[in-house]
């Protein structure tokens, strides 16, 4: 699915969300401005954002001096696009950053504060799945670090594992 046009509701608050253009990766973003300040990416679109070298000029400027309201993170929420259900998943190897995601349109929503901290957490793309790679090695009991992976796998199984975990978590 594309960046919707529509107006949303905000899957936490259920407050109108607001459209933020970002010209850097020429994309709409439903951001609650007037809730609780979570933010809204539809399918693909937090590719775009998701890096620290990205910009998120316009996000921040649009939140800055803003007081948000909070919400019950544990409480499932809908997907305000397709209605469905969303899960909660994590997109840090610590676990503590929790979002939620919709399994039918590839959406995903990020509490106050969470796109920030996940950007922090990992610079770029490549940290985070080099990162989830080697939990997920932990995991079946290898204890393999960073560059032992990269030694062990051969570039064709890496590349298909990453594929495969990207459509997984991304």
């Amino acid at each position: 699915m594309s960046d919707t046009i529509k107006t949303i509701n905000c899957p936490a608050c259920k407050e109108e969300m607001t459209k933020i253009f970002m010209s850097e990766g020429a994309a709409n973003i439903d951001v609650c401005l007037n809730g609780c300040g979570g933010i809204f990416f539809d399918n693909r679109e937090l590719k775009k954002f998701d890096e620290n070298s990205e910009s998120i000029d316009e996000l921040k400027q649009a939140i800055e001096g803003k007081n948000f309201k909070k919400t019950d993170e544990a409480q499932t929420r809908i997907c305000p696009l397709c209605n469905t259900p969303m899960v909660k998943n994590s997109v840090s190897t610590k676990g503590n950053i929790i979002i939620d995601e919709c399994y039918n349109c590839g959406s995903k929503f990020f509490d106050h504060g969470e796109l920030t901290k996940m950007r922090e957490e990992f610079p770029t793309e490549q940290d985070r799945r080099q990162a989830l790679l080697a939990d997920t090695y932990n995991e079946v009991g290898l204890k393999i670090d960073q560059l032992e992976i990269q030694n062990t796998i051969n570039h064709t199984q890496r590349s298909k594992f990453l594929k495969f975990l990207d459509r997984l978590f991304f």
